[in-house]
């Protein structure tokens, strides 16, 4: 066989009694005749690379840099050897690479051409490469390890056994001689490299071995595992035992005479039939409990094979983003399994793009699950469950006909409790944040639309559209101002969305966890000056600079927390405003309609119409701003919009200056000329404050109800609104909202909220307090700063167009700067707590599974 055993231990273990002694069974032995395998160490290394070899530890199983290093001068030594190759194929071999990566490892070599596998243990038996002539060992393996404390497996960085490097050498020598060189010293390998490893009952969960011997009626678990190859401890056997009874799988009598025993319960032998990690079986029980049992056994299928979501090489970020896209704003891996098999397998699933991001579906799909036969394994796997599961009367129910949106968010309510259940007490939760130090961080920025990047070079706005370029395979950025030595890249958002944390933003996080280098490619600092002669270059070398990406304009700006302006353009009393766009309770867009404004709107208005708009828009894409046609009112021409996604020949605008979008054809879309695109826009921003969703409308973590969507809508519709600013958060405007009824009394929406319990009283962001106080002239003497002479923005945006364009003209090769990413992200919240917390009172489910969910809910500890 290929694998390498310890026959004398095996031997000894099915040893026969005889004459008072033990008989060893007998083994066989049949010698291959491979070809010759020389072996190397780090000694005999000393004069053939010109690295300096590390010293190695037992306790710290790593890779350091100098071990690459060797690895690459070996390469480069056996060009120099055979004197035939010049180039290198490189290919990855690991359980998650996809089937076209799989099928080029064993092509032929290309002539000129080496072939190099970079493999994990994989390649030790599962799977053969003939041409394989040299083997490059780092003596290091990924075991799976299981925790002491929460009974999770894990995988781990460890020194591999001998028996494993032995496999590893045998990839070599299949066709002709070969070559091993393993990168460790030799007395290391000799004194401390372990003959074999750990055997996985030794280091895995026994929770699966004893409900199998309790269900063949094998005795007590303890003196069965005893009796085992390599027996497991007394110890590990008992808190198995308990955390079996603690998942409701054996019963817990507290007067047996042995308290690490116990009979199996109906879930613990639904368990024993079931093959996954018990967890995922319980997970579907929950699920057939809850009315969600083909959701769940998606999930346990997908989940007991692999990662289900195949990343291609060095795409770390686009396998991120198709989660996020599939998770639909959950950020949880399971609903976005579920999501994504539905799509593949039963074709369930149906893209909005009325009110979501638009996604090229299909390109989603084949980079999301690239290997054809994993996606039947999980087929497979999830057929073979239903099947077992039915002999205990579960079944997955036929489709039903269209739920309306609140059912659908309750039956993902439900997914989450039953998910919360199964993996209790195991659950991922966010660290409380400083909403003071995050606002000082990100200098007024928006967190849920901004990202933060430190060690920006001298002149660092020179290089915006390299910076633009590097995240935008996170999303579209909107601009990126400049502060020294810092940048805030700022991401667009869809007017019609919610304050929720854009995807792109999660994107950026990610990069920043994956150590994802961000380089720009800058030129010295004194070539600049150079350029700049004689003028003071002190004042442009790391001004505050806002950069628009959507129209490229790069303009010298002074960056504060508020203005003075904004008591003057909000001033203190109510403001009239027609509301003609509700996105969700307390979150608006409108238009003032005093007097003035309305003057403005008619002029503004009058001018489109004096354009002659005959050319169409060339190239449509989201976030442009452009002229469109007033579909909403009759009698009207065009007005000003930016396009929101585009979709086949039709495009949705948000129309800048109503606050209200609409579908419109590609071919009626019109440039718009830049004397207009300057003027601001009239559309305003609204949110109702001191007011959150109360249990009544906060349903599976969205942020309200279908019947509180209504209710709002009814109390606003066809009335005179008035507001009253309370703070200016982000362009955001943070209000009272009132309306007169029928009496000619004017009442507060908020306090009809909150009344019938739709909504409750919250306290205001420390951003919103913090504007609110400038709004009253608590900090006027602060904000009352010197304006910046006209003069002397005009020098700045002289110089910085001039090195723009010095920049753009020379083209030469520049050294390599590298910029660290930093991500400011504060505005996580944990929902399927707060979801439980404020449900459990209205679940109707029988005491038996109450009792499973109690202690995930008073147990867990959350931070917010």
């Amino acid at each position: 066989m290929s694998a390498s055993i310890n026959c004398k231990e095996l031997a000894d273990y099915f040893a026969l009694p005889v004459h008072g002694g033990l008989n060893p069974a007998c083994v066989f032995k049949v010698e291959g005749k491979p070809y010759a395998i020389e072996e190397y160490y780090l000694d005999d290394l000393k004069h053939t690379v010109c690295v300096k070899l590390p010293y190695q530890s037992i306790e710290e199983p790593v890779i350091v840099m100098e071990m690459y290093e060797v690895a690459v001068s070996l390469i480069q030594s056996f060009d120099e050897l055979e004197m035939k190759n010049s180039r290198w194929q490189v290919y990855t071999l690991h359980s998650c690479v996809t089937l076209e990566e799989q099928s080029g490892i064993f092509l032929a070599t290309v002539p000129g051409y080496r072939k190099i596998v970079l493999a994990t243990n994989i390649a030790e038996s599962s799977v053969t490469i003939p041409d394989v002539k040299y083997v490059i060992d780092f003596c290091l393996t990924r075991t799976l390890v299981c925790d002491k404390e929460t009974n999770y497996q894990s995988l781990r960085l460890c020194w591999a056994s001998k028996a494993n490097c032995n496999q590893r050498k045998g990839r070599a020598g299949r066709v002709s001689k070969g070559y091993c060189y393993r990168l460790v010293h030799k007395n290391f390998w000799t004194d401390f490299m372990p003959e074999n490893l750990i055997p996985e009952i030794l280091r895995c969960p026994l929770g699966a071995a004893v409900l199998k011997i309790k269900k063949l009626d094998m005795g007590g678990p303890k003196a069965l595992l005893a009796t085992a190859l390599s027996p497991p401890s007394m110890g590990d056997i008992e808190r198995t035992v308990l955390d079996l009874k603690e998942l409701g799988a054996l019963k817990t009598c507290v007067q047996a005479e042995d308290p690490h025993d116990g009979e199996l319960t109906f879930l613990g032998r639904v368990l024993a039939q079931l093959p996954v990690d018990l967890h995922l079986g319980k997970l579907i029980v929950l699920g057939h409990v809850f009315g969600c049992l083909e959701e769940c056994i998606i999930i346990a299928a997908a989940l007991s094979l692999r990662n289900f979501f195949v990343v291609p090489f060095k795409q770390y970020v686009s396998g991120y983003r198709n989660k996020l896209f599939f998770s639909e704003n959950s950020k949880s891996d399971c609903i976005a399994i579920v999501n994504a098999f539905k799509v593949k397998f039963a074709h369930l699933f149906r893209l909005s793009v009325t009110n979501r991001f638009y996604c090229d579906f299909w390109a989603v799909l084949i980079c999301l699950i690239g290997n054809v036969a994993f996606q039947f394994q999980v087929a497979e796997l999830y057929y073979n469950l239903k099947k077992r599961v039915s002999a205990f009367n579960m079944y997955v129910e036929t489709e039903s006909s269209a739920m309306d949106q609140e059912c659908v968010y309750k039956q993902r309510f439900f997914l989450q409790v039953a998910i919360a259940g199964a993996f209790y007490p195991n659950y991922f939760t966010f660290a409380k944040y400083d909403e003071e130090i995050a606002v000082r961080c990100l200098a007024g920025k928006d967190p849920k639309t901004t990202v933060m990047l430190k060690n920006i070079p001298p002149y660092g706005y020179l290089y915006h559209k390299e910076l633009q370029s590097l995240f935008r395979q996170c999303g579209q950025v909107k601009s990126i101002a400049y502060d020294g030595s810092k940048a805030f890249v700022e991401f667009f958002r869809n007017p019609m969305e919610g304050f929720k944390i854009l995807p792109a933003v999660y994107l950026s996080v990610k990069m920043s966890q994956l150590k994802i280098p961000l380089e720009l490619n800058i030129h010295y600092p004194d070539d600049i000056e150079r350029q700049l002669q004689d003028v003071r270059v002190a004042s442009v070398k790391s001004p505050r600079v806002n950069v628009d990406c959507q129209n490229q304009t790069v303009e010298p700006v002074e960056i504060s927390f508020g203005t003075p302006q904004q008591s003057k353009m909000f001033p203190d009393h109510l403001l009239s405003i027609k509301i003609t766009e509700i996105v969700e309770v307390g979150h608006f867009w409108g238009y003032r309609i005093e007097e003035e404004n309305m003057t403005a709107l008619q002029a503004l208005a009058a001018e489109i119409d004096h354009y002659n708009l005959v050319d169409e828009l060339m190239s449509p894409r989201p976030g442009l701003v452009c002229l469109a046609p007033l579909t909403h009112l009759e009698g009207r021409g065009y007005g000003r919009a930016r396009i929101l996604y585009v979709c086949g020949d039709f495009a949705e605008v948000f129309f800048v200056d109503c606050g209200n979008r609409s579908k419109v054809p590609l071919k009626k879309l019109k440039h718009i000329p830049s004397c207009l695109q300057e003027l601001p826009f009239q559309a305003l921003e609204f949110k109702m404050c001191k007011m959150r969703p109360s249990a009544k409308s906060l349903v599976c973590g969205e942020r309200w109800s279908y019947s509180a969507n209504q209710r709002f809508a009814s109390l606003v519709n066809g009335y005179p609104i008035l507001v009253k600013v309370y703070s200016v958060v982000c362009s955001v405007l943070h209000v009272d909202v009132f309306h007169y009824l029928e009496c000619k009394e004017l009442v507060n929406i908020r306090d009809v909220l909150i009344e019938e319990c739709y909504a409750e009283l919250a306290e205001e962001s420390y951003e919103s307090r913090q504007s609110h106080d400038l709004l009253n002239g608590l900090f006027l003497d602060q904000g009352n700063k010197e304006e910046v002479p006209v003069s002397s923005r005009k020098e700045k945006k002289y110089i910085i167009e001039k090195l723009l364009n010095w920049l753009s003209d020379n083209k030469s090769d520049t050294p390599t700067y590298k910029v660290t990413s930093v991500v400011i992200l504060v505005y996580h919240y944990m929902t399927l707590l707060l979801t439980l917390l404020e449900w459990r009172r209205k679940l109707e489910v029988p005491l038996v599974i109450r009792a499973y969910l109690m202690p995930s809910i008073v147990h867990c500890t959350f931070c917010w």
